[in-house]
């Protein structure tokens, strides 16, 4: 079979005109496209720039957890750009917003779980859906600037190991299951232009211009959760106000209402007896 190529030429004319300098690199293997785009920055590489690893080695998601990733199995790709907007707050959950938006238009399939991942809708899973992808977002200063790194790993083939997959805390969910024919290269097409859409937006509006959007997907509105956050070991999701912070409601009902922010703090759709309760409200 055919190599598909990917659209790097193709991406970069599209991209160039809203980034200026940008360039677009596909390597075969790295340990981590955020890493590398974080130390091209720190020795002044401020252009921005689109790339792309076939293999990731050491990838990184959020708190540290490790993305692993085989040539062809997912997408893994890092954006970077000197980036100073308004403000910062919720800047995660726009960029999934226009992940999402960008691989399932119709709103039906692909939801996001606070504060940074897609999830595959799926009312089987004992969670109501399984992991597609996720985002991590990381900065570094550099000559008066501050620079943006916003890698992205979207699962694309299903894992041949099922026992492995069943055994992921988040499930696991990929492409393929919503479009047969979806490849790294095809989801690197649909994804990339939105997404540098996205953050000019949030660069100019903030996460204001987001908020309807991101509640129209949020998985874990109205659900029981549990989380990592201290004195708070479970709660009743209400949603996130308007800097993206979720609200949790302390149990029994009618609890105080505890504003959490993404930093250190995990938060998982409890089981399904948890869930079936929130469902009833």
């Amino acid at each position: 079979m055919a190599r598909t190529p990917w659209p790097a030429e193709a991406l970069w004319e599209q991209l160039l005109p809203r980034l200026p300098g940008l360039t677009v690199e596909v390597v075969a293997s790295c340990p981590s496209t955020n890493t590398l785009l974080l130390e091209r920055a720190r020795a002044g590489d401020l252009a921005p720039a689109l790339l792309v690893a076939e293999r990731q080695t050491q990838g990184r998601g959020r708190l540290g957890r490790p993305w692993q990733s085989a040539e062809g199995a997912s997408l893994t790709f890092s954006l970077a750009l000197p980036y100073a907007p308004r403000q910062w707050s919720g800047l995660s959950l726009a960029v999934g917003v226009a992940l999402a938006e960008a691989i399932d238009p119709t709103g039906t399939q692909v939801a996001l779980k606070w504060p940074n991942d897609l999830w595959l809708r799926d009312d089987d899973a004992l969670a109501g859906g399984r992991k597609l992808a996720g985002v991590l977002i990381e900065t570094v200063g550099q000559d008066g600037q501050r620079v943006l790194v916003v890698g992205c790993g979207i699962n694309v083939l299903p894992m041949t190991d099922k026992a492995a997959a069943e055994g992921l805390a988040s499930g696991y969910a990929c492409l393929q299951e919503m479009h047969a024919t979806a490849s790294a290269q095809t989801a690197l097409s649909a994804v990339a232009g939105p997404l540098v859409d996205g953050l000019q937006r949030f660069s100019d509006e903030g996460f204001a211009a987001f908020v309807e959007r991101f509640a129209a997907r949020d998985l874990l509105r109205g659900r029981d959760v549990t989380t990592t956050s201290p004195g708070l070991p479970e709660g009743r999701v209400e949603g996130v106000d308007g800097d993206g912070a979720l609200l949790v409601r302390e149990p029994p009902a009618g609890g105080p209402l505890h504003r959490l922010t993404s930093g250190e703090v995990s938060v998982r759709p409890k089981s399904p007896a948890g869930l079936a309760r929130a469902g009833a409200c």
